[in-house]
């Protein structure tokens, strides 16, 4: 009987938290006048959305962090912008003007920033990407060098983060594209599905490597996983509850190499993407077996921000971004499973 693949989503545990995090798609320091750019676009989603909950859903923000950028626009401007009601959220008069005039302001900021960036070595165009940190490891090197055979005026600015906090990156306008696991929709982000990847126990070379091990097998490991949010830990927990099961979570750590460190140092195990531990695989200091019964296997999204043909070398990302996923296929061996043509037999007209 094939292995069963589950995905899901978990919800937060307790375990002992260690704060390693490292976040480099940071939000927009750009400023206008008493505004700021991240109040308009928390004020176009409270506004869209009818709810602050809601938006603060979208936005993936505490509500009350919510509320008070609201306030603070409020107060800003002397006027009431939203009128909460039973229901919800409704935009006032002054509310509706905001809105139409936000909109213009953020869309002039980012024909502004193209426009001024694309004067640094006289590049057509900068696309600012967002990548895991095992895709920087295994393929960032790739997508530049075709990128630059294929597009040399374009300039990528690379970013690493987790997968949830590139969506955010995403969603903020930080970023203009993204290589990123599991991307839930975003308004204004087209996503496309790329491959998927199962997961893999990781621990200390000994018993039992070379051969997979069954999901309740690998749940009754004292284990270090990323945090709630992240898309590995949710797919786990999420396929735990739906069998009844429940993780030993032994520690809760905010970055893959501080997850690696704590299963070097030995006494725990973790539930990880193969390539983020493919080099101490292959020099022998980690072992990797395959999850099975339930697979646990997540999707690779490459999504971009704003309407088709925005970027103008979307098409150029697109296609370099296919060919190096080949590259990362044949390195993932097993644990990858394409879910897309070979670049060759697909036109490179970016994202549909």
């Amino acid at each position: 009987m094939a292995p069963r693949t589950r995905t899901g989503k978990g919800a937060p545990g307790g375990p002992l938290v260690v704060g390693l995090a490292v976040c480099h798609a940071a939000p927009s320091p750009w400023r206008h006048a008493g505004l700021n750019l991240r109040q308009l676009r928390y004020f176009i989603e409270a506004a869209e959305a009818g709810s602050m909950t809601r938006a603060a859903d979208r936005l993936r923000i505490a509500q009350p962090a919510l509320g008070m950028q609201i306030r603070a626009l409020e107060e800003e401007l002397g006027v009431a912008l939203l009128e909460r009601h039973s229901r919800g959220t409704a935009p006032t008069e002054a509310g509706r003007l905001l809105m139409r005039r936000a909109r213009a302001i953020l869309d002039l900021v980012e024909a502004a920033r193209q426009d001024v960036t694309a004067l640094r070595g006289h590049a057509d165009e900068t696309i600012r990407l967002g990548l895991t940190p095992s895709l920087m490891h295994m393929v960032a090197p790739e997508i530049v060098l075709l990128a630059r055979e294929r597009a040399p005026r374009l300039v990528l600015s690379l970013a690493e983060d987790m997968s949830h906090l590139l969506a955010d990156a995403l969603e903020r306008g930080d970023l203009d594209a993204a290589l990123a696991y599991e991307l839930p929709d975003i308004p204004g982000v087209a996503r496309r599905g790329l491959y998927q990847e199962d997961l893999a126990l990781v621990t200390l070379p000994g018993p039992g490597q070379g051969t997979s091990v069954a999901f309740a097998e690998a749940l009754a490991q004292p284990l270090v996983l990323p945090e709630a949010r992240d898309s590995v830990r949710s797919l786990v927990e999420g396929t735990a509850r739906e069998l009844g099961l429940t993780p030993r979570l032994a520690y809760e750590v905010r970055s893959i190499p501080g997850i690696k460190n704590m299963i070097l140092r030995g006494g725990v195990a973790g539930i990880l993407p193969f390539g983020t531990v493919a080099q101490e695989v292959a020099e022998g200091r980690l072992v990797a077996r395959p999850v099975v019964a339930p697979a646990l296997r997540r999707t690779l999204y490459l999504a971009v921000t704003g309407p088709q043909g925005r970027l103008r070398h979307e098409a150029v990302l697109t296609e370099v971004v296919h060919v190096a996923l080949v590259v990362l296929a044949k390195a993932l061996g097993p644990f990858a499973h394409p879910l897309l043509p070979a670049p060759g037999d697909m036109p490179a007209e970016g994202i549909a």
